[in-house]
């Protein structure tokens, strides 16, 4: 093995460490939501207690937007690295005062107050995160090779999702149901933060990207005047991939608050959704560099609009563990391929002097605005309606979204323009 490529792959693991951190927080909160609302936010009912908890949940999205804008803007004039290794000290930070916040029972109404600020602060740091971190590994890309190097962003969001739901298998079947709600599920955010001082050590030797001049034609980015449509197609492309995402997550929750599966069958269903990422993300991505970006984010996401409902009506209808993990896997397959090329494509087609900010701006906007509500959302829907394929339907509605965006963006893969 050369010295280029030892330095290349140790370099895309520090870009892509803190997204992985990122989502396995976010995950590790919906996969414990119900023993969270339990901890610091009592209530009369378990859904109201529950419903409290993923609001709080989605209060980190609120700040996602002016993370996006100062760790944008700070990657635009100061560079690259700077921003991303301020984001990954905060996300370890308020990782470590989530586990470590003692509860209602113990400190009263300061427990819920702590746990909102932790959560608003959180929003902050990773705001800006995969919208820099995503710039760096495209600009950092061998020419050839971007699609199957940007695609690394989603995958280990399947690394995060595979190892969270993993460890709440673990903590379930080792500490038992009662101990997991009761204090299991801090050792996951203590599992999170350990990886705090591991990601800053190799975040250290990035080099910059910001002021590499780039090949000519290789990037295909438009005239300036073109840079709004990007935004605004990139938005709902972004916003199409968060539904899927947070709609996937949710199906620890689903099912096992609303199909009342057992623990241990409900927390398979993000083991699976983390291996189908990582394989299908890669795939797209290096499809995408040989076929081109746009059939990649396309036709499987047209493919998703047509399997999400007899998807969740199959999980419905059986409520076993065979159902569950087909539909998410036939799910998660199709999301994550269009996901991955989308990424890309959006990325290649920023102006690079403002691609960070506006990467930053246009991904925490958009999963602000869904990213937030979906969860609590589809929860309250099924909760007032007793239609437990609200998830379904809230799917297609966002794929539907991101089949128009898609038809619309412009091809940015050099070898098939």
């Amino acid at each position: 093995m050369s010295e280029t490529t030892v330095f290349k792959r140790r370099h895309m693991t520090a870009a892509v460490v803190g997204n992985a951190l990122e989502c396995y927080d976010f995950l590790t909160y919906a996969f414990f939501a119900a023993a969270i609302g339990h901890a610091f936010f009592p209530a009369k009912t378990p859904f109201i207690s529950l419903m409290i908890s993923l609001s709080t949940f989605g209060a980190g999205f609120l700040t996602r937007p002016l993370g996006a804008l100062l760790l944008g803007l700070m990657a635009d004039k100061a560079g690259r690295k700077p921003a991303m290794m301020l984001s990954f000290t905060l996300m370890g930070v308020t990782m470590l005062m989530m586990a470590l916040t003692p509860t209602y029972a113990q400190i009263g109404w300061v427990a819920p107050v702590i746990v909102v600020a932790t959560r608003l602060l959180q929003g902050l740091s990773v705001g800006g995160e995969i919208g820099v971190a995503t710039t760096y590994l495209v600009e950092a890309a061998p020419p050839g090779r971007r699609g199957f190097t940007g695609a690394w962003q989603y995958a280990t969001q399947g690394v995060a999702t595979l190892v969270a739901g993993m460890l709440g298998l673990g903590l379930t079947h080792a500490l038992g149901t009662a101990a997991v709600t009761d204090w299991g599920w801090r050792i996951a955010f203590l599992a999170g933060a350990i990886l705090l001082p591991i990601g800053i050590l190799i975040r250290r030797d990035l080099p910059e990207t910001l002021h590499e001049a780039e090949p000519h034609n290789d990037l295909h980015v438009g005239p300036t005047r073109t840079q709004w449509r990007v935004i605004i197609l990139g938005m709902m492309i972004v916003v199409s991939s968060t539904v899927q995402f947070y709609i996937l997550n949710f199906m620890t929750t689903y099912a096992g608050s609303v199909l009342h599966m057992k623990a241990n069958i409900s927390f398979a269903a993000p083991v699976v959704n983390g291996l189908s990422t990582i394989v299908f993300s890669l795939g797209a991505g290096a499809l995408s560099d040989r076929f081109g970006r746009k059939p990649l984010m396309l036709w499987p996401r047209v493919l998703l609009m047509l399997a999400t409902w007899p998807a969740f009506a199959f999980a419905a209808a059986h409520r076993d563990a065979p159902s569950l993990l087909l539909a998410t896997l036939v799910l998660s397959a199709l999301g994550q391929a269009a996901a991955a090329a989308g990424l890309v494509s959006v990325t290649e087609s920023l102006s690079k002097p403002v691609r960070g900010t506006s990467l930053a701006m246009l991904y925490a906007c958009a999963v602000a605005v869904m990213g937030g509500i979906t969860q609590p959302m589809v929860t309250w829907l099924i909760h007032q309606t007793g239609d437990v394929l609200w998830p379904a339907w809230w799917l297609i509605a966002a794929s539907a979204v991101g089949v128009v965006a898609a038809l619309l963006m412009r091809e940015t893969a050099p070898a098939v323009t």
